[in-house]
């Protein structure tokens, strides 16, 4: 588990002198936006490596929003496309960016964690996009009454459907508890930063130890919002269809054995899940 500790300011990213290190936003004029108990601040992470394509997309569909007390975070792993273009011609609206290498996906999470500054935190990555206008304020209010919950999910459009609800007794032996990491997930700051960081041992699948860690370990309370009240379009092509079925497989397993589950439990999800998909080993 990450040291909780770490969960703070990146001012180290302000102080960097190298050429291979980028960065702007209005925070460098030193406008930094505020939160109150009426219009709470939204902290919007956007993590990208060559998403051209769609980062238009995404970022018309995040200030577009009816809710206006957002703070945009812009998360670039060292775009060589039009990216950084894309990213330089929004900088007045942007509040936060910085360019350089990382060490994958998770670790450009964590960056942007120690950034954001708002009361809820939400990924919504280069090739996402919110569903339409009303998605923060619906999160709002879903907070606003339901002041006990530490996270929400919501329904998400993906190529296939639409995954909706969200399912914490079948965390222990499916991915299929939730509806999305990104665009369907926002989480109180304050419990994230109980939660700690994306541990970075786990390359492919350390948004399921971050989730075993807030549900299981921690028991956070969470709940779903309405099938009808859809939160984003997850599209095809991002990292998770980068890992291949072995890769997330393993992994998931080491993630289980390292969080302690029962190891005979464990050993039957290993037998059933090869047994289901024998062909992909």
């Amino acid at each position: 588990m990450e040291d909780n500790s770490q969960f703070k300011s990146y001012n180290n990213f302000i102080k960097r002198d190298d050429k291979k290190f980028l960065h702007g936003g209005i925070r460098l004029k030193g406008a930094l936006k505020n939160s109150s108990d009426q219009k709470p601040l939204i902290s919007v992470i956007t993590v990208v490596l060559n998403g051209d394509k769609y980062l238009e997309e995404n970022f018309e569909s995040i200030h577009n929003q009816n809710y206006k007390n957002f703070e945009h975070i812009i998360i670039d792993g060292g775009s060589k496309d039009k990216t950084l273009d894309i990213i330089g011609s929004k900088n007045h609206l942007i509040d936060y960016w910085i360019s350089e290498t990382d060490d994958g996906i998770y670790d450009a999470f964590n960056k942007g964690l120690k950034l954001c500054r708002g009361d809820y935190i939400v990924f919504i990555n280069s090739d996402d996009r919110l569903y339409d206008q009303n998605v923060f304020k619906t999160v709002i209010e879903y907070f606003k009454n339901n002041k006990e919950i530490d996270f929400i999910f919501g329904p998400v459009r993906k190529h296939w459907g639409l995954v909706h609800g969200y399912k914490p007794w079948k965390l222990k032996f499916s991915w299929g508890f939730y509806s999305s990491h990104s665009t369907g997930f926002f989480i109180k700051k304050n419990s994230a930063k109980k939660i700690g960081l994306y541990n970075l041992k786990y390359k492919y699948s350390a948004d399921y130890d971050y989730f075993y860690r807030m549900i299981v370990h921690l028991k956070m309370k969470g709940v779903s919002a309405k099938k009808n009240e859809i939160f984003g379009i997850f599209r095809r092509g991002g990292f998770s269809s980068t890992v291949s079925f072995l890769d997330h497989f393993f992994e998931t397993i080491k993630i289980r054995l390292d969080n302690k589950q029962n190891k005979f439990i464990v050993l039957i999800i290993f037998i059933l899940k090869y047994l289901k998909n024998f062909k992909k080993f």
